[in-house]
């Protein structure tokens, strides 16, 4: 969903909808869920090493051809209990650096690889 800003015509992505509470699944792993959440991306080291950490998509994910016939391995990311809570973060890294600080976040995308 995209706001309109009243003051001039930059549209801005609304991130509202990351921060509504969830219902409690997490159980004992909800006060490290909190931890994650309220971390703060203040300052661009932080933010990179953010991104190089956590990845943008699961290594475990693929298609394995044996004999003939394809075996899909789906995300494994998925089963982790506080993966919502990761990509958030990640997303909240990713863009501290490009609102912020004006950084190119290409390298740290997904799929971008041949164009690197």
């Amino acid at each position: 969903m995209m706001i309109e800003s009243p003051k001039n015509s930059h549209i801005y992505p609304d991130y509202s909808s990351l921060n509504k509470p969830q219902i409690n699944k997490l159980g004992l792993l909800q006060p490290l869920g909190n931890f994650v959440d309220n971390v703060q991306i203040k300052n661009s080291h932080l933010a990179h090493i953010i991104c190089r950490i956590i990845p943008c998509c699961c290594p475990f994910e693929r298609d394995i051809y044996l004999l003939g016939l394809t075996v899909h391995i789906p995300a494994l990311c998925k089963l982790n209990p506080l993966y919502n809570e990761f990509v958030s973060l990640r997303f909240r890294a990713l863009s501290y650096l490009a609102d912020v600080c004006g950084e190119d976040i290409s390298k740290y995308i997904c799929g971008d690889e041949e164009s690197r």
